[in-house]
C-alpha cells in the first residue's frame, strides 16, 4: 500500500493505476476509522480495481476550534486497517498541501448546505464540498463512496457532483451500527461509559419514529414521537430534528408518503467536553 502526502505523488500513484487499466475508487476519510469506514472500502472495492483512500481532518469543516484539535488522530492504526482492507494508495497530505497560504477559494451548495442541520452548523458543509471538491480534482477516482449516516453531507456532495459536471460517480453506503444499534462515529471514543450507554436512546428514538410512520402517523406524530423518546433520557439534549423528502430535503407536513429521511442530532457530555452525534433513518411508507 502506498502512503502518499503530497498530491504529486497521490498522482503519480493514480497515473500509475491507470496505465495498467484499472479503474479507481476513492475513499475520503478523516481518519480514526472503524468499521463503518471499512464497509465503504469494501464497497468501493467490489466495485473498482484500487482503492485511494485519504486520511485528513479538514480544518474548515469544524465551527469549534475546540472539536478540532479533539479529534481523534489515530494513524498508525488507520493505516493498518486499510493494508488489511486492500487498500491501494492512502493520500495523507498536511494542511498546507490542501490549504496552501493565500488560498480563498470555496465550493457551497448555496440552498442544501444552509438549511437544516447546516443552520445548526453554520460553514461546516462549505467546508465539506470545498475539500471533497478538492479530493475529486486530485485523484480523479471514477467513483466516490461516502456513508448514509450523514444523510444531508451526501445529498450536498451529490448536488455539488451534479451542479459541476464532476465526473466521479458518487455512492451512497448503509450506516453501519454497534451490536447496541449506536451508528458508528470516530466520535463515540469521546463518550464517556454513561454516555456510550445512554446513547443508544438516537437509535431508539428513530426505531420508534419509524413505527409511528408505518402506523400511519403524521409528521407531527413521528417528530413528537422523537421528542419523547430523547427527552426521556436525562445524559441526550436533542439539538436538531428534521423529517424532509429523500435527495430533495424538503420539508414534509401532513401524513407521510413516498419516502422521507430523518436526521437527527444529540449533544452529550459536559458543557465543557460536549459529544455531538448524528443519526438518520429513511422510511419507504
Amino acid at each position: 500500500m502506498l502512503v502518499c502526502r503530497s498530491i504529486a505523488e497521490i498522482r503519480a500513484a493514480v497515473r500509475d493505476f491507470r496505465a495498467a487499466g484499472q479503474s479507481v475508487g476513492l475513499v475520503p476519510t478523516m481518519g480514526a476509522l472503524h468499521d463503518g469506514h471499512l464497509s465503504l472500502v469494501a464497497a468501493a472495492k467490489a466495485a473498482n480495481d484500487a482503492v485511494v483512500a485519504t486520511i485528513f481532518v479538514n480544518p474548515t469543516q469544524f465551527g469549534n476550534p475546540d472539536d478540532l484539535l479533539k479529534y481523534p488522530r489515530t494513524e498508525d492504526e488507520d493505516l493498518a486497517k486499510l493494508e488489511a482492507a486492500g487498500v491501494s494508495a492512502v493520500f495523507m497530505p498536511p494542511v498546507s498541501e490542501m490549504y496552501p497560504e493565500g488560498a480563498e477559494t470555496i465550493v457551497e451548495t448555496t440552498q442544501l448546505a444552509n438549511m437544516l442541520h447546516g443552520l445548526v452548523r453554520p460553514g461546516h458543509y462549505r467546508g465539506v464540498c470545498t475539500i471533497v471538491t478538492k479530493l475529486f480534482n486530485i485523484v480523479m477516482a471514477d467513483n466516490a463512496y461516502f456513508g448514509e449516516k450523514d444523510y444531508q453531507q451526501l445529498q450536498v456532495i451529490r448536488r455539488m457532483a451534479l451542479d459541476l459536471n464532476v465526473p466521479t460517480a458518487v455512492h451512497g453506503v448503509p450506516t453501519v451500527r454497534e451490536a447496541d444499534g449506536l451508528a458508528m462515529s470516530s466520535r463515540n471514543v469521546r463518550l464517556s461509559p454513561e454516555d456510550r450507554a445512554a446513547s443508544v436512546v438516537l437509535n431508539a428514538s428513530l426505531t420508534r419514529a419509524e413505527e409511528v410512520a408505518e402506523n400511519g402517523g403524521t409528521i407531527a406524530q413521528i417528530d413528537a414521537a422523537i421528542r419523547d423518546t430523547i427527552n426521556a433520557e436525562p445524559r441526550a439534549r436533542l439539538t436538531g430534528v428534521d423529517i424532509v423528502q429523500a435527495l430533495t430535503l424538503q420539508p414534509v407536513t401532513g401524513r407521510p408518503s413516498g419516502t422521507i429521511g430523518i436526521m437527527m442530532s444529540a449533544e452529550f457530555g459536559p458543557e465543557d467536553n460536549t459529544v455531538l452525534l448524528i443519526d438518520q433513518r429513511e422510511i419507504a411508507l
